[in-house]
């Protein structure tokens, strides 16, 4: 099973940006990001995997997923920072074939989780 650690979590103002980090024990084929608030149900932010990210409309163009394999590392840079993106960030693994047989949100909502970091963006 693969060990998640999120990091990077913090308080920061409207319009700044903030890079989050999760590392990984082992690649497990398909890594992304999820955020939650208090109340409602955890949303996908994005995905990774076959070389390809995928990014839900509210944060694309705005976030980005990349990797750091000689690392065992997953960042998500956040920029434009808005209050509506206050969260718990969490990060996710499955496998590749379940991430191509279900697509990245569906299958890694089953996946590994993180413990999550904590944005708050204040106006």
């Amino acid at each position: 099973q693969v060990q998640l650690v999120e990091s990077g979590g913090d308080s920061v103002q409207t319009g700044r940006s903030l890079t989050l980090s999760c590392a990984y024990s082992t690649w497990p084929g398909c890594m992304g990001w999820f955020r939650q608030v208090p109340g409602k149900e955890r949303e996908g932010v994005g995905g990774i995997y076959a070389t390809r990210t995928y990014y839900a409309v509210s944060v694309k163009g705005r976030f980005t997923i990349s990797l750091d394999n000689r690392n065992n590392t997953m960042y998500l840079q956040m920029t434009s920072l808005k209050p509506e993106d206050t969260a718990m960030y969490y990060c996710a693994a499955t496998s590749a074939r379940l991430c191509n047989l279900r697509g990245w949100l569906a299958a890694l909502r089953s996946g590994n989780w993180g413990q999550g970091t904590q944005v708050t963006v204040s106006s």
